[in-house]
């Protein structure tokens, strides 16, 4: 089994990698569809008109995660790797306004956010509850093109053959490689047998697809993004958009650390504090809209970072080019969780975001502080495991409340796994696939309520009047 490291951490902009990130790069690929002219069609008809709908998830809360203003940035043409997000509000002012979509290289489409771009609350797509379905028309108002697609959590879009193809595939997908493990038993018994560390042979698998340098350059863009997300959470202050009125904290709070600090106050809860607030300054920037990186999804963008930052300022021993043995070595169990299980909020409840970043990050850290295969494992179940049974329950559908919080907590819960990891020897009761497993059924047992709709839970315990803003 292989997902490449950059799969997994795609550089974006919040607030959801499922259901903003997703969306546009659907929207967008709709667009490459048309431009190629490989589908059935009348002679020299050509679409004048494009259409969208949402379903499942990205109805309920589509709204709150920007699902709607990201269908018009994809349909417009734009990339989430690429668009600044200081440009967004532009953009979607001059689509609203002209009612049409100006993608480079393409024709004007006519496209009416108003009228065009519909939630559809009744209709549940049978491939995932997060479905989309785009239209494109000709000048007659002839159907031309219709594309269903799924945002299937972390940035990732399937059509409906893919889907198809995705859940057949199995253990056997990405068997060219040379360590080919598709779960947790398998990477210890290959670790065992080669001698390498979990981050080895994930190197040796990422190099087939990529060359050495780009593959340093590529983790290294990945840690920047990360990193420059950590200090742009810190230093930014004011309202979160969405109606909340969620007051941005992490300044106040680096402000009140730095000066405890200054003052030389005792804090024995001090490294605690600061995995806090990297984590919620990544996920105030992912609310705002700013640019963060799906690690493995945006809801849970924050606890990666602060472990990782952590890390290299509050132990001795760290250095840059562990950067790249933690990001590697996450990505290994993310890969795990991914194929066997969920990492989307709307499939298996925030345990899928929250509790298996959670589990990357207590394997990377592990990974730097020495550990062995079987401590590494251990400390991504001891993550993973805790966190169980986790709704996804964002009030108002908004990346907020609890998730801003939730993602200090994760950092806080990583690198507690980690460090219990390392004072074992790798052996434990419950195996990383057995926990990932339980992930997966606990999550099919859920009732949809509790996967993203803001239907339960603290979405429908909290009372809010919020202002479309």
């Amino acid at each position: 089994m292989f997902l490449s490291v950059f799969d997994l951490f795609k550089i974006g902009i919040g607030p959801s990698s499922s259901h903003t990130v997703g969306p546009m790069v659907a929207a967008r690929r709709l667009l490459d569809e048309i431009a190629t002219g490989d589908w059935p069609r009348p002679a020299d008809a050509k679409v004048a008109r494009i259409t969208a709908s949402l379903h499942g998830s990205l109805a309920f809360t589509g709204k709150g995660h920007a699902s709607d203003r990201a269908i018009v940035l994809g349909l417009d043409g734009h990339l989430p790797d690429a668009i600044e997000p200081d440009a967004i509000a532009g953009v979607i002012e001059r689509v609203t306004r002209q009612r049409r979509v100006s993608p480079a290289g393409h024709t004007p489409y006519r496209f009416n956010p108003a009228k065009d771009l519909t939630f559809d609350y009744d209709v549940m797509l049978p491939g995932h509850t997060n479905g989309m379905t785009f239209c494109g028309f000709d000048e007659a108002g002839r159907l031309l093109i219709k594309r269903i697609y799924y945002s299937i959590g972390g940035g990732f879009v399937a059509d409906e053959q893919e889907i198809t193809e995705d859940r057949a595939a199995g253990a056997q997908a990405g068997a060219d490689v040379p360590h080919p493990f598709a779960n947790a038993e398998q990477m210890l018994a290959m670790a065992r047998k080669s001698g390498l560390s979990i981050a080895q042979m994930k190197r040796q698998n990422e190099r087939t697809r990529t060359s050495a340098d780009a593959l340093g350059d590529g983790l290294a863009g990945i840690w920047g993004a990360m990193d420059r997300s950590i200090e742009r959470g810190m230093s930014e202050t004011g309202i979160l958009p969405g109606g909340l009125s969620v007051k941005r904290r992490a300044a106040a709070i680096r402000a009140k650390m730095d000066e405890d600090w200054k003052s030389n106050r005792a804090n024995p809860l001090l490294a605690n504090d600061w995995l806090q607030l990297y984590a919620m300054a990544v996920n105030e920037e992912n609310a705002a809209g700013g640019r963060v990186v799906t690690a493995p999804t945006n809801g849970a963008a924050g606890v990666i970072p602060a472990v990782m930052r952590y890390y290299l300022e509050f132990h001795p021993e760290a250095d840059k080019e562990a950067v790249e043995e933690f990001l590697l070595t996450a990505a290994a169990i993310g890969g795990l969780i991914k194929h066997n299980a969920s990492i989307s909020g709307a499939e298996v409840g925030c345990q899928g975001e929250v509790g298996s970043a959670a589990a990357m990050a207590a394997a990377g850290l592990a990974a730097v502080m020495g550990g062995t295969p079987e401590q590494i494992e251990n400390a991504a179940e001891i993550a993973l495991e805790h966190h169980l049974g986790m709704t996804c329950d964002p009030v108002a559908g908004l990346v907020q409340v609890p998730c801003i919080e939730r993602n200090g907590i994760g950092a806080i819960k990583a690198v507690s796994a980690a460090s219990l990891a390392m004072k074992g020897d790798g052996t434990h009761i419950v195996p990383l696939d057995v926990c990932i497993e339980t992930m997966r059924q606990t999550g099919h047992d859920m009732n949809a309520r509790y996967k993203e709709t803001s239907q339960g839970g603290l979405a429908a315990n909290v009372p809010v009047n919020v202002v479309e803003c």
